[in-house]
């Protein structure tokens, strides 16, 4: 198994050749015409006081693909939003006119809404942008490296009820990976889905790390027909 700081070199190589979203979306949602550009920071990080549950408690064997101190930061949006209302979500936004490009909106908005310093952050590139057409957005996912972890939290309450970081290796874990099921025009759409520490990741966010992970062969055999249920449904 490869130290945590290996997989900052392989997130810079999947930026630098990048990766089809192959998102199972009728050409409606998928259209990027008249989209708003947003971006949002995907930040991988060494945890340094919170240890993976993913494996070990069941059979004390480490998941091989990824050191075990590998994180990525996530937030949940506040419920009272118009778009994606309490969604476990990446921390980022609407690109500004002020912003050069993606990347400076990413690292704007994750400081808004946690707290990050962007002078600690390492940004490796972008991947391709993905429509959202729940909130009319083209966003851009910047993959990142934090180069000197700090305290994160909810910096508005408006925009983000909690800031953690969640191991990587648990998001690996089989047991903790599923689908959940959307509805768009009558037809019903599956979509990667994750439950770690009592939460549940889908939509926007859990597609991007799990085609990440497919990409950077970090993923291992998990139970596709599982279904989990959504938060929007289970509040």
């Amino acid at each position: 198994m490869a130290a945590a700081s290996d997989a900052r070199a392989e997130l810079a190589a999947l930026c630098e050749r990048g990766l089809a979203w192959h998102a199972d979306l009728p050409k409606w949602a998928t259209d990027a015409e008249a989209r708003r550009p947003a971006a949002v920071l995907v930040l991988f990080g060494v945890l340094d006081d919170l240890p993976a549950q993913a494996r070990g408690e069941r059979d004390a064997a480490p998941v091989a693909r990824v050191a075990r101190d590998l994180d990525v930061l996530l937030l949940r949006r506040a419920s009272t939003l118009g778009s994606h209302p309490g969604q476990i979500a990446f921390p980022g936004g609407r690109i500004e006119e002020s912003d050069d490009g993606p990347i400076a909106g990413a690292l704007r908005e994750a400081a808004e809404e946690t707290g990050v310093d962007p002078a600690d952050i390492e940004p490796l590139g972008t991947l391709p942008p993905l429509p959202v057409p729940v909130s009319n957005h083209l966003v851009t996912p910047v993959p990142a490296w934090w180069t000197t972890p700090s305290k994160v939290a909810a910096v508005d309450h408006d925009e983000s009820v909690d800031v953690f970081r969640v191991p990587v290796a648990d998001l690996l874990d089989p047991a903790n990976r599923g689908n959940t099921e959307m509805t768009f025009g009558g037809t019903v759409y599956r979509g990667a889905a994750f439950t770690v520490g009592g939460r549940v990741v889908w939509g926007f966010t859990a597609l991007v790390l799990a085609r990440m992970f497919d990409e950077l062969g970090w993923s291992e055999p998990w139970d596709e027909d599982r279904i989990v249920e959504r938060d929007d449904l289970a509040q």
